[in-house]
């Protein structure tokens, strides 16, 4: 299916507003009521809209640390690739994972108290994933940008 000017005016708000009202959203995208519903669950149901979340504070609950780890994995095998890849999903603490083209093989999002934190989280997971030949952490200092909007 095909995205039409409307239905990207949706998804642009529901980006940036995603507990607004039907109402609120028809009335900004200029459609009706049912329409503007009519083309939500469209969207949905063909996975253009995966799912709904709130975005938490990080400083808040007490995790503010951001680090980034680049990881080489000793081969690119199937098996090893998806060793690695079952047992990094199962450390609370890695927002994301991505396989990566370039020097790394996989970059991770890891969040953390503070660099002690960080050191028992690299100590009882990180150390531990199969596979790895070398790692690499970098600390973000400050968050210049970050959103979770994607470009329409």
């Amino acid at each position: 299916m095909a995205l039409d000017p409307t239905d990207i005016r949706i998804l642009g708000v529901l980006q940036k507003r995603g507990r607004i009202s039907n109402a609120d959203l028809s009335e900004a995208v200029n459609l009706s009521p049912s329409a503007c519903h009519r083309r939500v669950q469209r969207l949905e149901s063909d996975g253009y809209i995966r799912d709904y979340v709130a975005l938490l504070d990080p400083r808040k609950l007490g995790v503010p640390t951001t680090v980034f780890v680049e990881i080489t994995l000793q081969g690119q095998a199937d098996e090893v690739l998806d060793a690695f890849e079952k047992a990094v999903a199962r450390i609370p603490d890695v927002l994301e994972c991505h396989l990566m083209a370039g020097s790394a093989d996989y970059i991770l999002k890891v969040v953390a108290e503070n660099t002690e934190d960080f050191a028992r989280i690299h100590r009882q997971h990180l150390a531990r994933l199969p596979g790895v030949a070398q790692m690499q952490s970098s600390f973000a200092l400050r968050t210049v940008f970050k959103t979770t909007a994607l470009p329409l």
